[in-house]
């Protein structure tokens, strides 16, 4: 939990495009702190305007920078600041020219709420391992793929623990084409595992991990600040590295959550301003085309999509979905593979996905989905294929503010899918 009595407050200085805050810490500790700033010109989908970025600094030395991606409105950035002695501290943010976009115009700072975390917990202990990312250069001063969520899951091993620390970035330049990643993923945004730290029952450190280029995983023997891993962007699809040359870097406070039985896009679903900031980079990246067709890495405009999430017991097979929706006043369906078999989802697990209908289609009222196998590697007999649909936690679309809208439908249950056979309801 977090502990706010631990943080004496002094007066703080504020203005435009700087701020600076005095506090006394009673004890040492991993700190936190919640940033609440407006950048009034910003537009995070015009180019020119993207974004102000402001650099954050603790007692005089450089912690970290936030770019404003989430356009005029007020809003909370809330970061990790590492471990702090007891005593007298001083946060100062300024606005960087350097790394704003030309027209987005001043910062205003209105507070920052600074926050010691409760000592022994394992919200204390998850904060002081949280990698701090350092930004890939070819992004720098681009306005693209930022580092804008972390979250950490806590999962039992055969020797204690693990604390697995994973990042959503506003987008990913290289990699899966965008139609493709919304067909099996349900979003543009890029969802990345970077970081792992196997603890013992006594809170020794037995093992680290990372993931580094080609989805390797390999042990992590990098350097620390504090018990802070440092990681670098190396990737233009955002895997990461021991080492790199930028020095630029981003360390937004990581959330934990809990994600049996949903897919990893909930973490999206709990800050909603993250869809929009994806569509605005997709747009002013030209990705957003008016009926893009499927196959030519573009999509229609996010609002027209239908996202399903459900869950699979998959072996060796490939899973699509279609929703009905009334268009006129004919009732349609829609598939997510779109004729194309690499919109398919091959993985097991929970997954989410969008396929796009009409602009003005009714609400989805109606969910199906259908297995396909999967043709043999070159060299190797097929192998047998099964799919067991266990759950449909989510449809949804998007509102006009990209927000997600209440979900229409859900499902649990036990249902075979015959694969290659024909469309299945739930039942």
């Amino acid at each position: 939990m977090f502990v706010v009595a631990l943080v004496f407050w002094l007066a703080a200085q504020s203005g435009v495009d700087r701020f600076t805050q005095p506090f006394e810490l009673a004890r040492g500790s991993e700190v936190v702190a919640t940033v609440r700033v407006r950048c009034a010109n910003c537009s995070w989908g015009e180019a020119g305007r993207e974004a102000t970025a402001i650099r954050v600094m603790v007692d005089g030395a450089y912690a970290q920078h936030i770019l404003l991606v989430r356009g005029g409105s007020l809003a909370d950035y809330t970061i990790t600041l590492g471990a702090l002695k007891a005593g007298h501290h001083t946060i100062a943010i300024d606005r960087d020219p350097r790394l704003s976009a030309p027209r987005a115009g001043p910062a205003t700072i209105e507070r920052v709420d600074v926050r010691v975390l409760d000592a022994g917990g394992d919200e204390m202990l998850a904060q002081s391992m949280a990698p701090i990312i350092h930004a890939r250069a070819n992004t720098i001063g681009k306005f693209t793929d930022v580092p804008v969520l972390m979250w950490y899951e806590i999962v039992p091993t055969a020797r204690g623990r693990q604390f697995r620390y994973s990042v959503i970035f506003t987008n990913e330049d290289g990699g899966t084409a965008t139609d493709r990643l919304m067909a099996t993923w349900g979003r543009t945004t890029d969802i990345e595992f970077v970081y792992g730290v196997e603890l013992d029952a006594n809170g020794a450190v037995l093992a680290e991990e990372f993931q580094g280029p080609g989805h390797e995983v390999p042990a992590f023997t990098g350097r620390h600040e504090g018990r802070h891993p440092l990681l670098w962007v190396s990737t233009d699809n955002n895997m990461v590295s021991e080492s790199g040359s930028t020095s630029v870097r981003y360390a937004p406070a990581p959330e934990r959550f809990d994600l049996r039985d949903v897919s990893r896009e909930v973490v999206m679903d709990s800050h909603p301003w993250s869809y929009g900031v994806a569509a605005e980079e997709m747009r002013r990246e030209g990705k957003i085309v008016d009926d893009a067709p499927a196959g030519a890495g573009r999509i229609p405009d996010p609002r027209r999509f239908v996202f399903v999430e459900a869950c699979t017991e998959l072996e060796n097979a490939a899973v699509a979905f279609a929703v009905r929706v009334v268009e006129g006043a004919t009732p349609k369906w829609y598939d997510s593979d779109r004729g194309q078999r690499e919109f398919r989802v091959a993985r097991g697990g929970c997954f989410r996905g969008g396929v796009p209908v009409p602009a003005g289609a009714g609400a989805p009222d109606a969910v199906r989905f259908r297995a396909y196998s999967l043709p043999p590697k070159e060299g190797q007999p097929p192998r047998p294929a099964s799919v067991r649909l266990t759950r449909v936690n989510r449809v949804f679309v998007l509102g006009e503010d990209y927000a997600p809208r209440p979900s229409t439908y859900s499902w649990v249950g036990s249902q075979i899918l015959p694969v290659d056979g024909d469309w299945q309801q739930p039942k």
